[in-house]
């Protein structure tokens, strides 16, 4: 099983959002698309960071909404993109789109909502900023400092516990993630990234049945990573839960189409389910996107076996 990172999967709310390296050529194709950033109220809002991710490359850029909220992405590569916004004072949003790299891209309109209660002073956001690079550069006990001292600032911001318990994980420190994740919940139950978070620790220190209790706080229609959804859907398979294991398998592979090892999972839970039909399918799937590997070796003698069923 994978080890989880939170630079693929978490949101840092409040903060920059934290990515890997980004490769310079990988997402570059003839595609353009263009979009608009609101609050709530439909005012536009500037500086709103964008971060767009090409799943295909595993690679993307990053820009920033004007004056009029809007920001635009030119010569892409066609297919899947994960968009992420965040702006400081508001909570931070993900989206999926497919881009058309030969035709028009409809405009794509995003709304995000201002974090009630917290007053975002330039003092704060400096150090928000600090705290961030800090993380970004994998310093993250002094990026912890960081955090905490603008909580003894600004105590109503408890939502930046989460950036504490992101740093706690990367130091392999899980039951203080934990810790940190549950202060984000002790104020917002159904925060979906401290639940992951708890999750995540616990599927890290080898204790899954915890990790699936955790996950199952979580919204399915709400998860739209394919690396956290893959992580999860092996949970369930390792504990044979196989049906239920599908379903993440199947969205991964929707968000991701050439996630080989979500691709291989689903064809095994297909097999041991005894669905010859839907596994003979996406054996047959994965091999368009890897013909000659080791595994695509077994993959061939999976086929060839379900043929004769």
């Amino acid at each position: 099983m994978r080890k989880l990172t939170t630079s693929l999967f978490f949101i840092l709310s409040l903060v920059i959002l934290v990515s890997p390296p980004l490769i310079a050529q990988g997402y570059q194709g003839k595609g353009k698309i263009r979009g608009f950033v609101y609050d709530e109220n439909g005012k536009p809002l500037e500086k709103v960071r964008v971060k767009l991710f090409c799943l295909k490359a595993a690679s993307g850029f990053n820009t920033e909404t004007d004056k009029n909220g809007e920001w635009r992405a030119m010569w892409i590569r066609g297919g899947k993109w994960n968009i992420d916004f965040d702006k400081i004072g508001y909570e931070p949003k993900k989206i999926s789109v497919e881009v058309n790299e030969w035709g028009k891209n409809p405009d794509i309109e995003v709304k995000l909502k201002k974090i009630e209660g917290l007053v975002v002073t330039e003092e704060i956001k400096a150090a928000l900023e600090k705290g961030n690079s800090l993380f970004d550069e994998k310093k993250y006990e002094e990026a912890i400092q960081v955090f905490q001292g603008i909580l003894q600032q600004a105590p109503e911001a408890y939502v930046i516990n989460l950036n504490i318990g992101h740093a706690y994980f990367q130091l392999e420190k899980y039951q203080t993630a934990i810790e940190y994740y549950q202060k984000v919940l002790d104020s917002q139950a159904d925060n979906k990234n401290a639940l992951l978070g708890i999750g995540n620790c616990y599927l890290n220190m080898g204790q899954k049945e915890e990790a699936l209790k955790w996950y199952g706080k979580i919204k399915f229609e709400e998860i739209d990573d394919p690396i956290v959804l893959y992580n999860m859907g092996n949970s369930f398979y390792e504990n044979s839960l196989y049906e239920e294991s599908l379903k993440y398998y199947q969205k991964a592979i929707s968000l991701q189409d050439d996630f080989l090892d979500a691709r291989y999972r689903l064809g095994l839970a297909y097999i041991t389910l005894g669905k010859n039909e839907e596994a003979l399918r996406e054996f047959e799937n994965y091999l368009k996107f890897d013909a000659d590997s080791e595994r695509a070796n077994q993959v061939k003698g999976f086929i060839e076996y379900l043929k004769k069923k």
